[in-house]
């Protein structure tokens, strides 16, 4: 080139005005919503499900997948992905088809393509094992000889695990069988909990092995045992004021004398009367919760078909106050008010025996949750006292048991089974009185679990009594 051309060129050059540089493609706002599952068990099919959206406008990618690396980053992706997809804020979701893995860890992570280019979701760890099962409680660990007892077993499982069935074992000294009848089949076994309350039996006095068990296919799955302790029948302590007058007698060998001495259908504890959906309740009051037979009277809890004012299910259930009835009975300072009854299982159940009057009053003999299977709550909430009370031979799903207070202006006393356990040095305050209220609550799940299934929730009651000093 001739000189001249070349410096023609150079001037062009210099005059033209230089072209920005092509930047790379960004990746598209995809997000990702959620990723599932992150637990499997060993060598069962299982699929993922991947939810995404756009952060802006609508973006079509060529495909839409699941990912899946073990420790070594070998390839072990979930089978079936999406081709070309539109995906938009509205979001998508994808279900692969299934497929299993050994135990043990691996990254999942959602991913897209467009065109040639993979762009990886956040990650996951996906943990494949068997779940473990914990046993929470096993009861009784205390009968006596020729009395009928049922038995409890409250399980778990780290994530839920289908059994074929599941019971509670019993050996003698000679490994003969004498298991608790009413075992339960085909259970699902989860971290909130399931509880079994077995058919009733009797066992001679004597020493024995009691376990929990389940059973997968064929193989049998023993659970820690305990020691099944049968002794003789003993006579029942008297109550600690036998030189008082009876002024409230409550049996239960008839229906509640309602109108008169009950009533089973509102109570000025509750906000609405006959529904309360404050302090973690699902209560709807229901006369017909309330049976009697056997000299026991009978509450028993089922999903209702209201819908309370903060939009849960509400849950049909009884109670028995002293309140708005002919007698108006009251408790007051000196009176001792004891009840007999059967502590219930299942999670949710919530029974009590406490007092109220005029928005409170309220001393609480005592209340009761599963999930704490051995403890009673024993509370003073007139001048702020009370104590867990703790013992796993006495208080269990299933355990009958007496509980009483004597109400006092300065002290308050509690027994369990005739037993002093506590005393609040706090009292009533000498013109205290208040209504009786025993009932069966059910928990919303806020301070303890609410009901992990439809079942029904009971709890018995065989007597309420007041003892009055004399003048």
């Amino acid at each position: 080139m001739s000189l001249p051309r070349r410096l023609a060129l150079l001037s062009l050059l210099l005059v033209a005005p230089l072209l920005p540089a092509v930047p790379a493609a960004a990746a598209p706002q995809i997000q990702q919503r959620s990723l599932t599952p992150t637990s499997a068990l060993p060598d069962t099919p299982v699929a993922a499900t991947l939810s995404v959206g756009s952060l802006t406008t609508c973006v079509t990618v060529d495909e839409l997948g699941v990912g899946v690396r073990d420790a070594n980053q070998q390839n072990l992706d979930f089978p079936g992905s999406a081709g070309r997809t539109r995906i938009c804020p509205g979001g998508y979701t994808l279900t692969t088809a299934t497929r299993s893995f050994p135990a043990g860890t691996y990254t999942e992570f959602g991913f897209y393509r467009i065109g040639s280019t993979y762009y990886n979701l956040p990650s996951k760890t996906l943990t494949v094992a068997a779940p473990t099962v914990r046993q929470l409680a096993l009861v009784p660990t205390k009968a006596v000889a020729e009395t009928e007892v049922t038995g409890t077993l409250a399980l778990s499982a780290t994530s839920c695990l289908a059994v074929d069935e599941v019971g509670i074992g019993v050996r003698d000294a000679d490994q003969q069988n004498l298991d608790f009848p009413g075992t339960a089949s085909n259970v699902q076994l989860c971290p909130q909990g399931y509880v079994l309350t077995t058919g009733a039996r009797s066992f001679p006095e004597g020493s024995y092995t009691e376990f929990g068990w389940y059973r997968i296919g064929s193989e049998y799955h023993n659970l820690p045992s305990k020691t099944l302790t049968v002794t003789k029948a003993v006579t029942p302590p008297i109550p600690p004021i036998p030189a008082g007058q009876l002024v409230f007698d409550e049996n239960f060998s008839n229906p509640p004398l309602l109108g008169t001495t009950w009533e089973d259908d509102r109570t000025s504890a509750y906000r609405y009367g006959n529904h309360n959906p404050d302090d973690d309740k699902l209560d709807w009051l229901q006369p017909g919760a309330l049976s009697t037979a056997n000299g026991a009277n009978t509450f028993t809890a089922t999903p209702g078909a209201n819908r309370l004012e903060n939009g849960k299910q509400s849950w049909d259930t009884g109670l028995l106050t002293t309140e708005y009835t002919q007698q108006g009975f009251q408790v007051r300072p000196g009176d001792y008010a004891e009840v007999r009854l059967q502590l219930p299982s299942g999670y949710g159940a919530w029974p009590a025996l406490w007092t109220w009057k005029d928005g409170g009053n309220e001393i609480d003999s005592f209340e009761y949750h599963p999930d704490n299977p051995n403890l009673l709550e024993l509370s003073n909430r007139i001048n702020s006292a009370g104590t867990y009370y703790t013992d796993a031979d006495a208080i269990y799903p299933g355990a009958w048991v007496s509980i009483g207070v004597h109400y006092g202006a300065y002290n308050n006393d509690w027994y369990i089974n005739h037993k002093l356990v506590f005393s609040d040095h706090t009292g009533t305050g000498p013109n205290w009185s208040a209504y009786l209220i025993l009932n069966l609550s059910v928990c919303a799940g806020y301070w303890h679990p609410s009901p992990v299934n439809d079942d029904a929730i009971t709890a018995a009651a065989d007597y309420l009594r007041v003892w009055r000093p004399q003048a």
